[in-house]
């Protein structure tokens, strides 16, 4: 890894599972206590957590895809049951909303008196939306780019190029900030600069194939990362 350039960042892209709220390790958590009893009768001498984590990162994939077309679709009154369920599995079975990554609340209040600050999801618009507003992080973001804001989502470099335009600065000034190989290459494909976090699905090996120019061990190191001269 190569380290990112402080100096050129301008504005910081964020993804939001994994790398904002903690919604994948609840919905592990989830799936491990509702098929731990299927798991180790199909598989005794494996570990239920392990097992429970790699279906969880099987599935959320094909599930966030077919939500979002349906939104995309603007099939709105059709797709919302599955969006609440979706939404409820990934808070781990509970009806709150999902947490913050610890740090990350103080990380943007901080950041955005610095930066210029977008999210670029994979999400639809309606669960953004939410996330944002009942984390009360709304007014933080100048540029919100979901999967219904552009043709291609990540790991194209679309929803990266539209931040930036709607930020009004070069791509070459931006950080992209995610947990997953899609995040980076989707950075990479613009010419942004990329931070891989292990706060989510990610794990560093991958992150590192995929070409991050810096790996954190949570989002909330960032602003350590972006004091280094």
């Amino acid at each position: 890894m190569r380290g990112i350039d402080p100096s050129r960042i301008r504005a910081i892209c964020f993804d939001i599972d994994g790398t904002l709220a903690d919604t994948d390790d609840q919905a592990v958590l989830f799936a491990g206590r509702m098929l731990s009893h299927p798991l180790k009768l199909l598989a005794p001498h494996h570990d239920s957590a392990v097992l429970a984590r790699r279906l969880v990162m099987v599935v959320e994939g094909p599930i966030n895809f077919a939500i979002d077309l349906a939104d995309s679709l603007m099939l709105d009154e059709v797709v919302r049951p599955a969006l609440e369920m979706f939404d409820r599995w990934r808070r781990g079975g509970s009806g709150t909303a999902p947490a913050l990554i610890p740090g990350v609340e103080t990380l943007v209040v901080s950041l955005a008196q610095r930066y210029a600050l977008a999210i670029v999801t994979t999400r639809g618009d309606e669960r953004t939306r939410r996330f944002l507003r009942d984390s009360r992080l709304d007014r933080f973001f100048e540029a919100v780019i979901t999967a219904r804001s552009t043709r291609r989502t990540k790991p194209h470099a679309e929803p990266v190029l539209r931040a930036a335009a709607v930020l009004g600065v070069p791509v070459e000034a931006c950080l992209i900030v995610g947990d997953t190989t899609v995040d980076i290459r989707s950075g990479h494909a613009a010419g942004a600069q990329t931070v891989g976090v292990l706060c989510g699905f990610g794990e560093r090996q991958e992150l590192e194939r995929a070409g991050a120019d810096s790996i954190l061990t949570t989002t909330a190191d960032l602003a350590s990362l972006l004091s280094q001269p």
